[in-house]
């Protein structure tokens, strides 16, 4: 590719360098280039390696957009998400080459699109303890996936970051485990005593730095093997929880599910907020809303006046209606 080094100084110098984001963005934004550069060659009728960046116009871009939503069928979500790819990718040009800011500037104009946020599914009290119920506790797989359940719901951890759970991570005497989030960002979460002694078990003797998490082989299980083990036990809770066959149940509805049963405990935002690793209130904010338990108790302390004569005794004012009329 004729500007090669800009993709390069991009995915090393920038991603990495500047501003060392998660591997997980990392690998995004590797992957939106992977489909944009091919897509490019094809509509500019260049070979990859003769490509400069001016051949990536906001035209070839848009048609790129809407080839993600038409012949992929991605969603919106996915297709802003690779626009922001892109988006970053122009500005990091622009900022180390003045000769591309008319085409970064052009670039960066590709507005994103407008979506509507659906509804964040969670699950209720009784269904919850319908999934943790589910694993046979009498055999080892069981056992682990059973502590894995009730790691998620305890930390409200991502799948990501119960995947990297290191033995170490763990601390048995204060009861808190100490979670690697997105953007590297560390948090403390307090554990219960039964988390705790599952963690506990689960690790045995093996040494600190080992991940707890393992699969039959004895290698780490992935974030997919633990989206996996969830939607395994979705699939036999559903056998005695008829309520949970309209819903989708992943590691993040549970990670949904804790933030909302904190908040209904009458745990306060902030808190929440901070034990589920969110940077901005704003995010969690999100529980509040869409918890018909919460506004419904709301609602309950709200109280009617039941004298409707009281309320019309305005109506009965001469003065008060003079008044009114005359404005």
């Amino acid at each position: 590719m004729g500007d090669t080094m800009w993709v390069r100084r991009f995915l090393l110098e920038y991603l990495i360098g500047e501003r060392n984001l998660a591997r997980n963005t990392q690998q995004s934004y590797r992957d939106t280039l992977c489909q944009l550069i091919p897509f490019v060659s094809g509509q500019a009728h260049k070979p990859v390696d003769r490509l400069a960046m001016t051949d990536v116009s906001a035209e070839i871009v848009r048609d790129f957009l809407s080839d993600i939503e038409v012949r992929r069928g991605c969603s919106v979500a996915t297709r802003n998400q690779r626009l922001a790819a892109i988006h970053a990718l122009a500005r990091f040009v622009g900022e180390h080459s003045p000769e591309h800011i008319q085409w970064c500037t052009q670039l960066r104009c590709i507005p994103y699109k407008k979506t509507t946020r659906a509804v964040v599914p969670y699950l209720d009290k009784a269904e919850m303890d319908a999934l943790l119920a589910c694993p046979d506790r009498r055999t080892s797989q069981g056992r682990r996936d059973y502590a894995l359940l009730l790691f998620l719901y305890n930390a409200g951890a991502r799948a990501d970051e119960a995947a990297h759970l290191t033995i170490g991570n763990v601390d048995a005497i204060s009861s808190s485990v100490s979670v690697l989030g997105k953007g590297r960002k560390q948090r403390q979460c307090p554990l219960w005593p039964d988390t705790v002694q599952e963690l506990c078990n689960l690790a045995g003797q093996r040494p600190p730095q080992e991940r707890v998490f393992l699969n039959r082989c004895g290698q780490p299980l992935t974030r997919f093997g633990i989206h996996a083990v969830v939607e395994r036990y979705a699939v036999k809770a559903r056998a005695n929880m008829p309520s949970l066959a309209s819903k989708r149940v992943s590691p993040h509805s549970i990670r949904h599910s804790t933030a909302t049963h904190l908040l209904r405990s009458g745990v306060d935002i902030n808190t929440v907020r901070a034990w589920l690793g969110h940077v901005s209130i704003d995010t969690t904010n999100v529980y509040a809303e869409i918890d018909l338990e919460m506004k419904a108790n709301a609602l309950a302390r709200l109280t009617i006046p039941s004298d409707r004569k009281a309320n019309r005794r305005w109506a009965k004012d001469p003065a008060l209606m003079a008044f009114l009329r005359s404005l």
